[in-house]
């Protein structure tokens, strides 16, 4: 072959050459981001379970800010307990995914090390031999070919061998970058464990304490029942004295006025047309009212008048003119005052501190009879009272004047 021809083909296979490109790099990416879309799967669940209990722990402030039962604050830490232990359970998980990927990333690394070690050593060896041959071989052995068949098989071997070289280039470049990048997620995965085991001691020490607190919750939500139905018992045994007491002054009062020398009755103090009018035995607010109340536990009360609650040691006063026919303490009333206004009609004035009147003693409208007192250990400072036209309790409210 002329040597201007052999020169044209040898130009034009090393265009055709420059023109392929190699395949691409393997990296340690695919499988470091796989680890990390599995991590954050994860976490996004922790992150959803602790804005469950942030949320419970919130309504807890709330039901402690309130009136509130101890029955739904025993619910709530029920709920904050079940809430952690879904949490621990779901650290176990995570940490056993990261132990996981720790022992994949470690065996990924040590193959790529090893590998690379090899590759480094063949790339070594090439780069020796093309040091050795010199710059002009690839050049000298196209041109020495005898023939264009020679030629073109010479050309084709350089190609493949080109190839190789850059193929192992790529190769090492490749597992040099997975090595970096499988380096860095061992050490995140090795911040994952040590954040997850002290995040998991911390939300054990929590469930603990929760169930704690809900065990000792659940001991005063019973110790509370029972004292409450002890309490009411002593009230109703109470409130039955005090309507006994008024049913046997009536009995005397009745058989008084029909025996055959009686004086005419004297009317009431009372009288229809002082409904909403009478004035207040006590300045103050209203804790409870006429009736029936459910209270924080749950349970029930019948109030038979109303709770006024005042400071300790203000001035209680009699709404109308009457004869004091109790002043004695009543159980649960507290010490106890309780006025005969006539024709059946009465006043009670219950949870003193102390009494000013005796039995027996006639009384002015407005009279001071005691003072507030502090005798009900689940009520703040109050005056019990009671309104019984005709030995019946009514809502004293409608008879005094303007709700205050």
């Amino acid at each position: 072959m002329p040597r201007v021809a052999r020169r044209r083909v040898l130009l034009a296979c090393m265009v055709a050459g420059a023109a392929i490109s190699g395949a691409p790099s393997l990296t340690g990416a695919q499988g470091t981001g796989a680890a990390e879309q599995r991590l954050r799967q994860q976490q996004d669940e922790l992150d959803k379970l602790r804005k469950e209990r942030a949320d419970l722990e919130s309504k807890m402030d709330a039901l402690q800010r309130s009136a509130r039962t101890l029955a739904d604050e025993v619910n709530n830490l029920e709920e904050q307990r079940k809430a952690t232990a879904r949490l621990v359970v779901a650290l176990d998980r995570q940490l056993e995914t990261i132990n996981t990927e720790v022992i994949k990333a470690g065996a990924g690394l040590g193959n790529a090390e090893r590998e690379l070690l090899t590759k480094r050593s063949a790339l070594q060896r090439r780069m020796v031999k093309i040091y050795k041959r010199g710059s002009l071989y690839d050049v000298e052995a196209m041109l020495s070919a005898q023939s264009f068949a020679g030629l073109v098989a010479r050309y084709k071997y350089l190609h493949d061998l080109a190839l190789h070289d850059r193929s192992l280039v790529r190769r090492v470049e490749g597992l040099r970058d997975q090595i970096i990048s499988q380096r860095l997620l061992l050490v995140r995965l090795q911040d994952e464990v040590a954040r997850n085991r002290t995040e998991k001691d911390r939300e054990a020490r929590r469930l603990a304490e929760l169930e704690s607190r809900r065990q000792r919750s659940l001991t005063t939500v019973q110790r509370s029942a029972a004292q409450t139905r002890e309490r009411l018992t002593q009230l109703s045994r109470d409130e039955a004295k005090v309507a006994s007491v008024i049913a046997s002054l009536e009995t005397l009062r009745r058989r008084a006025e029909m025996s055959p020398n009686a004086r005419p009755a004297a009317p009431s103090s009372l009288r229809t047309s002082d409904l909403g009018k009478l004035d207040w035995p006590v300045d103050g607010s209203i804790l409870y009212r006429f009736g029936r109340v459910v209270n924080p536990n749950n349970t029930t009360t019948r109030w038979n008048g109303i709770g006024i609650g005042a400071a300790v040691g203000t001035a209680v006063k009699s709404i109308a003119a009457g004869e004091v026919v109790l002043a004695d303490n009543v159980g649960t009333y507290g010490p106890t005052v309780i006025v005969q206004h006539g024709g059946g009609d009465y006043s009670v004035y219950g949870s003193l501190a102390r009494i000013d009147v005796r039995k027996g003693q006639q009384i002015p409208k407005a009279q001071m009879i005691g003072t507030v007192g502090a005798t009900d250990p689940d009520l703040p400072p109050h005056l019990h009272f009671e309104i019984r036209p005709k030995g019946r309790s009514v809502d004293p409210l409608e008879w005094l004047r303007g709700q205050r």
